[in-house]
């Protein structure tokens, strides 16, 4: 008998037929929602299936305990975040994972962001459209102050990208990897520091309870008022009710958000305002990350299953 795998995340093998062909061997399950699963609709998928290709539906214990057959679950990304890890390993599953298959990518569109606020990129566009022909006045990027809080694979680009402009590198991180920042020319600092000399600050730290509403209020007012905060990290880092009172009173200039505490944002409050640029968590979602993110799933994968050692185990 075939083992069965389900795969959760719409653009997995999206771009090229090479990770589908290497689990021709495999009964697939796919998710043809259209969005990502709820806890009733995986409780449902998984009951038998040997494998999973995760992408952000929420693998909580409930949903583990109807998983009588799994033994592998590979994340496709790298925030593990929405998987319950102690009950999993408990269970005697294996958590397989892709890192650094979407940082370019994440880092890319932390750039995007940057510059369409510093130029109001979206107001812009509108003034056009509506047969305007209005000066929007801008600030430049080049040469200013950025706060990069958590340095790992994705931070890191991000600094990458920050000395092509010339810019001043400040970093916030519980594990400082000061070799990669003499070469870069990045500064570590405290996080109070970070926030109040950035021109831009921008997140890329994993989701656990201590960082969960990291920014507040408290971190907000120690922000300069020409300020911008990036999230393309998790929704829960920033407490939203704080930003969107900041953002209303114009205490900072603005935010760009890709992620949310609750997702997709229906009726979220951002919607009403002006000075926040808001994507729908598509930090990975380029034909070169999903590749990418596609075959190091499979790998991970097919390695548990066919008791091999995968590349990228979570331990």
């Amino acid at each position: 008998m075939r083992k069965k795998i389900l795969i959760t995340p719409r653009s997995f093998g999206s771009i090229a037929k090479e990770p589908f062909e290497m689990l021709k061997d495999y009964e697939i399950l796919k998710n043809e929602t259209g969005h990502p699963l709820n806890e009733n609709e995986l409780k449902e998928l998984i009951k038998d299936v040997d494998g999973v290709i995760v992408g952000i539906d929420k693998l909580t214990k409930d949903v583990l305990n109807k998983a009588e057959k799994l033994k592998v679950i590979t994340k496709y990304g790298v925030g593990l975040d929405n998987i319950d890890v102690d009950y999993a390993k408990k269970l005697g599953i294996k958590i397989t994972y892709t890192p650094g298959a979407n940082k370019d990518s994440v880092a890319d569109l932390v750039f995007a962001l940057m510059l369409g606020l510093s130029r109001d990129l979206l107001k812009l566009d509108s003034t056009v459209r509506n047969n305007k022909w209005n000066k929007i006045i801008g600030t430049e990027v080049y040469g200013k102050t950025i706060g990069i809080i958590g340095t790992g694979n994705i931070g890191k680009c991000v600094a990458k990208r920050a000395k092509g402009f010339d810019m001043n590198i400040l970093a916030y991180d519980i594990n400082k990897d000061y070799k990669y920042a003499e070469e870069i020319g990045m500064k570590y600092v405290d996080l109070e520091t970070l926030l109040k000399e950035s021109d831009y600050i921008t997140l890329h730290i994993p989701l656990t309870s201590d960082m969960h509403h990291l920014i507040d209020e408290k971190e907000l007012d120690m922000m300069k008022p020409t300020a911008y905060i990036i999230n393309t990290s998790r929704g829960e880092i920033i407490n939203e009710e704080a930003l969107y009172k900041a953002l209303k009173e114009k205490r900072i200039a603005g935010a760009a958000l890709d992620v949310y505490e609750v997702e997709p944002p229906v009726n979220n409050k951002f919607l009403q305002l002006e000075n926040v640029i808001l994507s729908p968590h598509c930090g990975a979602s380029t034909k070169d990350a999903i590749f990418r993110m596609s075959m190091m799933a499979v790998e991970g994968l097919k390695s548990v299953l066919e008791n091999k050692k995968p590349k990228y185990l979570y331990e």
